[in-house]
Formats: structure tokens, C-alpha cells, sequence
């Protein structure tokens, strides 16, 4: 082993490659990866299609999203309790053969209530992929190479989301919507092949799981119970609260105290248990501490906008859903590119020096948005994109770096464990917060604007008689074209105030991310000498 090795920690025994090409089993973990996240971004566009099939409401047919994420968010923190018990590669294919299995069930189900439980499966699965397939990279290589493998996994995580919303928008205006869960299976088929052909599970974590259950299988049953009551009631909250007026709404308000207490309980109890189900005392340690912080902010940027973008395009602007994927494509090609070359150029600086320029590019890029215009063309949307998502690869690498640093060996599953949690928390709560931020502004902006809307104004005179000579040149009778006039100028009004609110959303997106730059350059320590050395070869 070599003194930079033993000085980070890292030992060529816990590697999951064996004999074989570490780079070989970072594109296999990625695959599932992809398909994982793919899922997640491409249901939405579908849910009208659903909904007319099933014979169910909108309302109704959302829960086939909420219901994977709450699956998704309950498994996700103890993920990499179980990946310890049961043996990381014997957890990680049961997850790709679960999330497979209920794919295929999800595409056959006959009703809404069948595809709801058979989407609960499919969460549980895909939550507890990442924790496995992170904790294999960190392990898998050394820490002067750990920042290009998280490259081109961070690929898959990353351009996923951006490709689902035009994947998913073509199968269901082409095909059915039976078609977006099919696309799992061969995926799903090939990658558990592959996993089961190449990675090995180390002799070192062999030997950890047998002294762990040497004494007998401790299972911290009530951490797990609260720790599923926790996340399930806030992903809840998260995800139904804007559409039932958050607290003025009762369920929403009981389901807000029950995750509150149960997380207050669920942090008394993990810290004074011995074997906790989740180990909390990590996020006490300064680097992992700031990672899984600056990595919500991350999640919350990159889902929020994933959601958002294509969301404007399909209510201000006349795009269908194929086409808004179409638009936000491109940032997804940006990020084939830059992607590989943070991981090349990560190791020439201190990691919080560049997630300070990332955070600075995301601000910036944020701020660019604000020049959005009631005629901007498809180009505009495309490269606002771009810039959009060209400062994330250089927050997810360094992330992960400091996540790692110092991190003890038999940690490595706990920590991955917590810093999905972070992205897929800080994701919730950015979408939560970006489309009530729209709703508020929106009604701020449309009560200001019908201020001016009195008849006693000469321009809005003006306007009313203009458009109604309009409608009367169309050959509607005198009477109806005033009305159609009234409502033509209510419908710009809703136009206008809904733009001015996704502006408002960027304000508020560029105004956070510039605010964490000095916190960071702060808060973060250096990465020690050797680490950072390694790092640059």
C-alpha cells in the first residue's frame, strides 16, 4: 500500500474490482444509476396519459409520483445499515432486481391502486442503489482517482433528469405510458449481469459483516420506525403541501407534527443507542457535516430546475412536453462535457475553492435567467440551460471529496447512505419551495397589475375599445367582443404575473447560491497535504 493510501485511509482490499478494472465496475454502477434517476424524472410527463387510462383524476394520478418518493425516502437513510448486514453486493443487486421486478408490475398494472402499491416497490428499490454504488467507488479507488470516477458517475445522476422529461414526453406521444416503466427491464436485466459477473465483494467487508454478527443480528427497530415516520410525513408535506395550502390545511398540518416529532425522538434515540440504525455522529464531523449541507443546496438547484424549467415552458409558453424536454437537452450535453473535466482538474485546487466557483457559476447562471421575456425563442431556453447546470459538476465532485476525507473505512456505506439522503431531501425541499415561491409571486405580481385595470385609465380605455373592434372585425356581435376583450386582457394579465414569478424564483435561486460562497470558503477545511496531491496526479 502506498504512503498516500495509508495516509487517506484507503486500502486496495475493500476495492470491488478484485482482479478487473476498477473503471469497468464505476460504468456498471452507473448504468442502474441512470435508470434509476431516469425513472424519477420521466413519470412526470406522463401523469395526464395515466390518469385518462386508469380512469383517475390529476390529483389521483400524482401519487404515483408521491408514493415513490416516500418509498424512496424511507429506505434511503438505513440503506446503508442493510448494505452492511446483508453484504453490499448481495443488497445491491436485490434493490436492481426489485426496482426491475416492480418496472415490469408497474407496466402491467391494471389500476391506479395497483400501479401506487407496485411504484412503492419500485422506490424502495431505487433508494437503496446509491448508497451501494457510491460506497463501491470510494472504496473501489483511491483517493487521487476518486474525483473522475465521481465524474462519470455524477453523468449519470446528473443527465438523467434531463433527458427523462424528453424520453418520456416522446414514448407517451409515440407509444403508450405502459412504455416508460418497460424501458427498465433490459436495463435492469443487463446491469444485474454485469454486476453479478464482475464485482466481487471484498474479503475486508467479509470479514467486518461476520464480526458485526458475531454476537448475534441487533436490529434498531425502533430507529428504523422513526426514522420511516420522519422522512415519509415530511416527503408527504414536501409534496402535497403547496396544493392543499400547506397549514391551513389539516392533514397537512398533522403530518408537519408527526414528522417534527418523530424526528426529535428519532434524534435522542440514534444517538444514545448502540448500534444505531443510522450513524448521526457523522454529521458532527466538520468536512461530511458541510458536504451534506452544501449537498441539499445542490439537490434543491438541480431538481428544482429540472422541474421548473420544462414546468414554464408547458403554462407560459406554448411547448409540449416533448419539445420542453427538447430545450433543456442541451444543458444535458453540456454536461457530457464538462463533467469529465472537472474530474480531470478538481485536484488542482483546495475542493472548497471549487465548490465556491461552483456555487459562484450557478448564481450567476441564476441571475442570467432573470432576462427572461414573454417572446424568447426555443435558442434562449436551451442556452439558458446550459448555463444553468455547467457549475454543477463542479460542486457534486469536490462534494463527494470532503464527504470522503478522513471518512473511517467501515463508514463508507453510512455516508453515502447520508448524502443521498441530502440530495434527495435538499431536491424535495427546493421543488416544495420553488412552486410556492411561484404561486405567491404570482398572485403578488396579478394583484399589482389589476391596479392599473380601472376605467377611469385612458390606456386601458384604449385597450378594451381596440380589441373589441377586433372581435367585431372577427364577426362577433358588439356585446360579446367587450367581453372577449375583458378576458384577452385577464389572460395577459395571468401571462405576465406567472412570468414575473419565475423570475423571482431565479432572483431567489442566484441570491442563495451567491449568500453559501463565503460560508463555504469558511466553513470547509483544507484537504491535508498528501490527499490533495494525490489528487492532482
Amino acid at each position: 500500500m502506498s504512503e498516500q493510501a495509508q495516509y487517506r485511509g484507503w486500502s486496495p482490499s475493500r476495492s470491488a474490482a478484485g482482479d478487473r478494472n476498477p473503471w469497468l465496475v464505476a460504468v456498471i454502477v452507473s448504468i442502474a444509476t441512470f435508470m434509476v434517476v431516469l425513472d424519477t424524472a420521466i413519470a412526470n410527463v406522463s401523469l395526464r396519459y395515466i390518469a385518462g387510462s386508469l380512469g383517475a383524476s390529476i390529483d389521483e394520478s400524482t401519487w404515483v409520483v408521491t408514493t415513490y418518493l416516500i418509498a424512496n425516502a424511507v429506505v434511503l437513510p438505513v440503506s446503508g445499515w442493510l448494505s452492511n448486514v446483508i453484504g453490499r453486493k448481495r443488497f445491491y443487486m436485490i434493490c436492481v432486481a426489485l426496482f426491475t421486478a416492480s418496472s415490469l408490475l408497474c407496466g402491467l398494472a391494471p389500476s391506479l391502486n395497483a400501479l401506487i402499491f407496485f411504484r412503492i416497490l419500485q422506490g424502495l428499490g431505487g433508494g437503496g442503489m446509491p448508497t451501494s454504488e457510491q460506497a463501491i467507488l470510494a472504496d473501489t479507488f483511491p483517493p487521487q482517482r476518486r474525483a473522475q470516477a465521481f465524474a462519470l458517475y455524477g453523468i449519470a445522476v446528473i443527465v438523467a433528469p434531463t433527458v427523462g422529461p424528453t424520453l418520456g414526453g416522446w414514448i407517451t406521444d409515440n407509444y403508450s405510458w405502459h412504455w416508460i416503466f418497460f424501458i427498465n427491464i433490459p436495463i435492469g436485466i443487463v446491469s444485474l449481469i454485469l454486476v453479478n459477473w464482475v464485482l466481487v465483494e471484498p474479503e475486508a467487508l467479509k470479514r467486518e459483516r461476520r464480526e458485526s454478527l458475531a454476537g448475534g443480528l441487533r436490529i434498531d427497530w425502533m430507529g428504523f420506525a422513526l426514522i420511516a415516520l420522519t422522512f415519509g410525513s415530511l416527503e408527504f408535506v414536501l409534496d402535497r403541501g403547496q396544493e392543499d395550502d400547506w397549514f391551513k390545511s389539516n392533514t397537512i398540518l398533522a403530518f408537519s407534527l408527526i414528522a417534527a416529532a418523530a424526528f426529535v425522538f428519532f434524534l435522542l434515540w440514534e444517538l444514545t443507542e448502540r448500534d444505531p440504525i443510522v450513524d448521526l455522529r457523522l454529521l458532527f464531523r466538520r468536512q461530511f457535516g458541510m458536504a451534506f449541507l452544501i449537498m441539499m443546496t445542490v439537490g434543491a438547484i438541480l431538481f428544482g430546475s429540472n422541474q421548473i424549467l420544462p414546468q414554464l415552458l408547458q403554462t407560459s409558453f406554448p411547448y409540449t412536453a416533448e419539445l420542453s424536454g427538447l430545450a433543456v437537452m442541451p444543458g444535458g450535453l453540456a454536461m457530457l462535457v464538462v463533467m469529465p473535466i472537472a474530474g480531470q482538474v478538481t485536484g488542482l485546487m483546495q475542493p472548497k475553492y471549487w465548490i465556491a466557483f461552483g456555487l459562484g457559476a450557478v448564481a450567476l447562471a441564476m441571475w442570467y435567467s432573470t432576462n427572461l421575456t414573454p417572446d424568447a425563442t426555443f435558442w434562449y431556453f436551451a442556452t439558458v440551460r446550459i448555463f444553468q447546470v455547467i457549475g454543477l459538476p463542479f460542486l457534486f465532485i469536490p462534494i463527494n471529496t470532503i464527504a470522503y476525507d478522513g471518512l473511517p473505512q467501515n463508514k463508507t456505506s453510512e455516508g453515502s447512505a447520508l448524502i443521498n439522503v441530502a440530495r434527495n431531501l435538499g431536491g424535495s425541499v427546493g421543488v416544495s419551495l420553488a412552486n410556492t415561491e411561484l404561486l405567491r409571486r404570482s398572485q403578488f405580481h396579478q394583484s399589482r397589475l389589476v391596479e392599473n385595470l380601472v376605467p377611469s385609465s385612458p390606456v386601458f380605455h384604449s385597450t378594451v375599445n381596440q380589441m373589441s373592434q377586433y372581435f367585431i372585425h372577427q364577426g362577433a356581435p358588439p356585446t360579446t367582443a367587450q367581453s372577449h376583450a375583458y378576458g384577452l386582457i385577464g389572460q395577459l394579465v395571468s401571462g405576465q404575473a406567472s412570468l414575473l414569478a419565475y423570475i423571482d424564483v431565479f432572483h431567489t435561486w442566484a441570491i442563495f447560491s451567491a449568500a453559501l460562497v463565503p460560508i463555504v470558503l469558511l466553513a470547509i477545511k483544507r484537504v491535508s497535504g498528501p490527499g490533495r496531491a494525490a489528487a492532482a496526479h
